[in-house]
């Protein structure tokens, strides 16, 4: 290696800084300068592949991690105790007997990071080494090398099932038709797989890496998985812009394709992957904050106790005659005044009662907080069956906040809905057609087009079912070439038929693994019940005519032998919705069989094949609210746009022209939007579906913007949407679908028993407000008795006017003397567009005043940025524990946002369980997460956390007790090192064994009465008085252990350390009978750990006493206990202080008339007796099981009359209108309070 200057290092540093800087990077090819030196390779700047996750080296690991245990300002207490304990003037102890407790402190906490770390070592050695295909230009092929060893601007080879070794720019597929599948699971959590394109410039042509002399320019690495901005410069200067979809990320994994190439432009930490790698997220719990309060408060009431013995100290001596002999002046014959005695007295006081703060309760509360998440991921009751998942912890230290929570913000689709989407109903050109009962007439009315169509296949019913196979994104497999996923490897050998498999184009596949995994995909049976009439059209030719045909609809057989037919075709699409207009459309005999990125393949019921050219594909954003394919039709040659998307984001873009249809004239789109409220009130998913037939002139000017902007690196997103936005216009409408997703098992239960527990429910979804009101109704998220708000409107004036009405209505209400106990029962409806007006600075308070009072809020047509603004606004306003339950990537933001965010793993891929802080597979199993764990989880902790603080009060008050008896001198009476095992061994398990298995109340008892979770919100159980009852009784008790011993060995010539013997015995029995007496649910492992401590102690002392004669100069416990036992006054003394000591804890508990000690008292009833009264108790509050669930198999709509849809039950059209209105729905406007 050539010697450089620091100079030139520097003058490198410093320029590859500004190179990693750059909005823009300019990459090429490593090929040129292989095996040139480092500093000759163009892209040096950027750094490698290799990773390092790890904290600390092996030299620096010591000071490092005292440097970040010092973060915690306990240990900075206590280390500067012992380090002043090291000052003979003011030590109380023998100064290296002082370091042990934050010795061991420090020393467990440094074993349990190392070994974290060593793991974190072991997991990037083996990544790092990894092998991979790099071409290399001299030996003229594609080497093994290892992922470390991967260079930005290298070109890497990945071969099916392989995982992809750094952020691929991709070049070259073996795929004829340029396409490589990926599955992001590592990544995103999805399962199913997506396709990745060839950069454009490079399509279907042979690819040689060497031949590769572009440059390639793109953003600066970011951490979003769903955006990239790059294109490839020609020597020609001709730009190919590339996006997400030529992008091969780290950590995906290729299916279905023998082989890709890609060019390396983020390597290592720049990849987008390892920049989202921010590990666990840090939260602090509300507890947590407490909890430092109350040890300041600890730290005012040591020094205040301090202050008392140094004021103490200096009156004593002032009170003194003369100099007693005990006071030994220094060498020098000096002594110390009483003025600066008390002030070193200040310091050895505070060395001796350091204990009063607790140097083991935070170790001790992580441990809790594990044991809990342990028992919690273990519970079956939260373990789904059908998805094969359990609970998920991924936040470790807020599982407390689980019994605090007082506002839940839920999505609905995927929340509280399966997201397994039932194709029940369409209507095309303003005639509707129920799937399972008019499906006949449908599939008539198919084959007369058909064949009313002639050769050229255009009619609004083919073209309406073209453009559900044709208008999305879904990936077609055949159901007998499934992924497979395990590590051992076969390679297809000639004769072996079950392990080999032919590809189309004659190449043959990857090799296949042992084992296999399904990924998920969508079957017929998701998207159309087994129970209803399911009609797939096929012709099948019949001496010169075609028979039309049913077929079903039910998931294809998965037999291990491929059958060519259309039943083993296999769609993976990214949402459900997809699935089940595809699967719909397949129902009818148009099936989707092929796709490429240049085109469509759809078999028609005729059997005829059309091959659409895909021209271009406008992909859904949240902004259009729309996604649309822009194909050539095969026969007529025509440019032809299908669009499908949300029906207030379609409508406005129709041309305005009705259509002529068997001879009459007929309004469609308002027939249509007839129709789609129709579905809305259903509680249906609605889409509209239109065509438009785009003219060449106007394609090949509209190509050129197309194509500007895919290639624009500044404003790309910006760009793209303007040209999507450009085409679809005049749009011509072919008709609407409404699809089904029923609610989960047990959500109007959950619902109920979260409202009885006093918890706020609000629904936060992007559906039309019919929709979301018809599911708000079946969820029993509204009552039919609700006063039920709408507000939407359309200007702000109008919005502020609302508000001031309906709270001036509300505060009249309840000004009224007449409504006293009583209380409306409200519920809010609110759209996206109001609630923005809501949410502006002028009507923020207004509109949280409102919705405080509202027993629940329904938000409609909301955007995801607009759910997480509704939950930080309520949660800093309102100051309330709020907690934020989603499935989609679209409640991300909602989810972080939330003090508690839980995600649901469901249909729409890992996103939000990924951000999530815990996750559940059902949103039934929220209920006993709250309920049952969080309210044990919050008492468990809450209760240890003060008794650690009454346990170490206790105990150091004998100490404080005795300097009234020695001159406030700082001397102690029992020994130090049985004071250390005291805190370290003898009293340590116990609270801890408390705050993991100890249960108040039993989970039956807590579902069947909600209410009981009560206890637990706003202040608590954890609050200012509770903490400071349980010091003062700290300082009863500590009066009572040190008084009686000390009145009955009063004027007897026993020594200090035999005095100081029953004083630590007293201390321990009432300690731990203390805690005896606080734990609800005896076990086993309660008795083992308690007479275990108390045999511990026993041991340890006789053992102490009988051994170690001079561990502590110059004090000698030699025999001291081994003394007492035989001394009956010593068990006298024991059992009379540890009695009178507990009396008033034991009263206290015994007569308090709180909720839990009532339902206590119930749990020793006979499981019976208390089921019955559990019963009786809800049929009294109006509990007991849900009535009506209106999303179970819809009726038929009358569509002359839409308004009689539900009789029972308020349409949405009263509810929901441009004005103020307020709906009363039932004449039980008032409701008793309950408490």
């Amino acid at each position: 290696m050539t010697w450089r200057s620091p100079l030139a290092l520097m003058r490198d540093a410093l320029r590859g800084q500004r190179a990693r800087d750059k909005e823009l990077r300019n990459l090429v090819s490593n090929l040129p300068y292989e095996g040139l030196d480092k500093a000759k390779q163009p892209n040096r700047h950027f750094p490698s592949n290799a990773i390092k996750t790890t904290k600390y080296t092996l030299l620096l690991f010591i000071p490092m991690n005292l440097f970040e245990q010092f973060h915690r300002l306990a240990n900075i207490y206590f280390v500067g105790l012992a380090i002043l304990n090291f000052i003979p003037v003011v030590n109380a102890f023998q100064p290296e007997v002082a370091l042990i407790p934050i010795c061991v402190i420090l020393s467990l906490t440094a074993m349990k990071d190392a070994w974290e770390d060593f793991r974190r070592y072991q997991s990037d050695r083996k990544l790092n080494n990894t092998p991979c295909l790099i071409y290399s230009r001299k030996e003229k092929q594609f080497m093994e090398r290892r992922w470390k060893d991967v260079r930005v601007g290298d070109f890497v080879k990945v071969v099916c099932n392989e995982i992809v070794p750094a952020d691929l720019l991709l070049l070259h597929t073996s795929d004829p038709n340029s396409v490589c599948h990926i599955e992001t699971a590592n990544l995103d959590g999805e399962t199913n797989l997506k396709q990745r394109t060839v950069v454009s410039g490079f399509l279907n042509s042979a690819f040689e890496p060497e031949s590769f002399t572009g440059v390639v320019v793109c953003e600066k690495p970011n951490n979003n998985l769903n955006h990239f901005k790059c294109y490839v410069e020609k020597p020609d200067k001709e730009r190919a812009g590339a996006g997400i979809e030529s992008l091969l990320l780290r950590g995906c994994t290729v299916r279905n394709t023998d082989h890709a190439v890609g060019f390396v432009v983020y390597a290592g930490h720049e990849t987008k992957s390892m920049l989202n790698n921010n590990g666990s997220r840090y939260k602090r719990s509300k507890l947590e904050r407490k909890l430092n309060i109350d040890v300041i408060f600890c730290v005012i009431l040591l020094f205040a106790m301090c202050l008392v013995g140094a004021l103490g100290h200096f009156l004593w001596l002032q009170a003194l005659p003369g100099i007693p002999p005990y006071l030994v002046p220094d060498s020098s014959g000096h002594l110390d005044g009483p003025s600066l005695s008390s002030f070193y007295t200040f310091f050895t006081m505070i060395i001796l009662l350091q204990i009063l703060i607790p140097i083991s309760l935070y170790v001790s509360v992580e441990l809790v907080k594990i044991g809990q998440i342990f028992f919690i991921t273990n519970d079956t009751d939260l373990f789904d069956e059908e998805t094969d998942s359990r609970m998920q912890c991924k936040a470790l230290n807020i599982t407390e906040d689980l019994g605090q929570i007082e506002y839940i913000f839920s999505d609905k689709t995927g929340t509280l809905t399966e997201n397994k989407m039932v194709f029940r109903r369409c209507s095309i050109m303003g005639t509707e057609y129920p799937h399972k009962e008019n499906d006949k007439k449908l599939l008539q009315q198919i084959s007369r087009a058909e064949s009313s169509s002639g050769s050229r296949k255009t009619d609004p019913y083919l073209d309406f079912f073209l453009a559900l196979a044709i208008c999305n994104t879904v990936v077609v497999s055949m159901a007998t070439a499934q992924r497979r996923r395990v590590s051992v490897l076969l390679w297809m050998g000639s004769g072996d038929g079950g392990h080999s498999q032919e590809r189309k184009d004659g190449g043959k596949i990857c090799p296949i693994k042992i084992s296999s995994i399904l990924n998920r995909t969508f079957s017929d049976s998701s998207v159309v019940e087994e129970d209803h009439f399911q009609p797939s059209v096929k012709k099948e030719r019949n001496g010169g005519s075609y028979a039309l045909q049913t077929c079903s609809l039910h998931a294809a057989s998965e037999s291990n032998k491929p059958v060519a037919t259309s039943d083993n075709l296999r769609y993976e699409a990214e949402s459900p919705d997809e699935a089940a207009l595809v699967y719909a459309a397949k129902a009818y005999g148009f099936i989707l069989l092929a796709r490429t990125p240049d085109s469509v393949t759809v078999r028609l019921p005729s059997g005829e094949d059309l091959v659409f050219k895909v021209l271009d594909t406008l992909a859904f954003d949240s902004n259009r609210k729309r996604m649309s394919v822009l194909v050539q039709h095969p026969i007529t040659k025509e440019y032809v746009l299908y669009t499908k998307g949300a029906d207030y984001a379609i409508m406005e873009l129709l041309v305005h022209l009705d259509y002529i249809y068997c001879g009459k004239q007929k309004n469609t789109a308002a027939d249509t939007q007839h129709h789609l409220d129709c579905y809305a009130k259903e509680g249906l998913r609605t889409l509209c579906v239109t065509k438009k037939v785009v003219s060449a002139k106007v394609y090949e000017s509209w190509l050129v913007d197309r194509q500007r902007a895919l290639a624009a690196i500044d404003n790309r997103e910006e760009l793209i949407m303007d040209t999507a936005v450009q085409l679809e216009t005049n749009l011509s409408l072919l008709g609407a679908t409404g699809i089904e997703d029923r609610l989960q098992e047990n959500v109007p239960d959950t619902i109920m028993a979260l409202r009885e527990a006093g918890i706020q429910v609000w629904v936060l979804t992007g559906d039309k407000p019919e929709t979301a009101v018809n599911i708000g109704y079946a969820c029993r998220l509204l009552e039919e008795e609700d006063l039920v708000i709408n507000m939407t409107v359309g200007f702000q004036i109008t919005c502020t006017s609302i508000l001031d009405c309906t709270l001036e209505e509300v505060r009249r209400y309840g000004e009224d003397p007449r409504n006293v106990d009583t209380r409306p029962d409200i519920s809010l409806v609110i759209d996206g567009r109001t609630l923005t007006m809501a949410l502006s600075p002028d009507l923020q308070e207004r509109f949280v005043d409102l919705a405080k009072r509202c027993r629940s809020v329904l938000c409609c047509r909301v955007t995801p940025l607009q759910k997480s603004r509704v939950v930080k606004v309520i949660r800093e306003k309102l100051k309330v524990m709020t907690l934020a339950v989603g499935d989609g990537a679209n409640d991300v933001n909602m989810i972080q946002a939330a003090d508690i965010g839980i995600g649901i793993s469901g249909q729409e891929g890992m996103q939000a369980v990924m951000a999530s802080d815990f996750a559940i597979s059902r949103f039934r199993h929220l209920k006993k997460l709250l309920l049952v764990h969080g309210h044990w989880c919050y008492t468990r902790l809450a209760n240890m956390i003060i008794y650690f603080f009454y346990k170490n009060v206790a105990y150091v008050n004998l100490l404080f007790w005795y300097q009234f008896f020695c001159g406030f001198s700082g001397t102690a009476m029992i020994d130090y090192w049985l004071m250390i095992f005291f805190n370290l061994f003898f009293t340590s398990a116990p609270p801890v064994m408390f705050g993991i298995m100890d249960k108040d109340v039993s989970a039956e008892l807590l579902l069947g009465v909600p209410e009981l979770y009560r206890t637990g919100q706003g202040a608590g159980a954890y609050t200012f008085s509770t903490f400071w009852v349980s010091i003062l009784d700290a300082f009863y008790q500590s009066l009572v252990c040190f008084f009686i011993p000390y009145l009955a060995y009063q004027d007897s010539d026993i020594d200090i350390f035999t005095f100081g013997t029953p004083l630590n015995t007293v201390s321990l029995f009432t300690i731990l009978l203390h805690l005896s007496i606080e734990i609800k649910a005896w076990t086993v492992v309660h008795w083992v750990i308690m007479l275990g401590s108390v045999a511990l102690y026993f041991v340890v002392t006789l053992a102490y006493s009988a051994i170690c004669v001079t561990c502590n100069p110059p004090s000698n416990p030699y025999w001291i206990l081994q003394s007492q036992m035989a001394d009956p006054m010593f068990y006298l003394v024991c059992l009379i202080s540890t009695v009178v000591a507990l009396l008033p804890r034991y009263h206290q508990n015994s007569i308090a008339p709180s909720p839990i000690v009532q339902a206590r008292h119930l749990d020793r009833l006979d499981p019976s007796e208390r089921e019955q009264w559990i019963k009786e108790w809800r049929s009294f509050r109006g509990g007991g099981q849900v009535k009506r669930s209106r999303l179970s198999t819809p009726p038929s709509p009358s569509l002359g009359t839409p308004a009689d849809l539900f009789p029972e039950s308020p349409t949405t059209a009263e509810i929901i209108g441009d004005d103020f209105t307020l709906n009363v729905i039932s004449e039980n406007y008032q409701r008793p309070v309950h408490t």
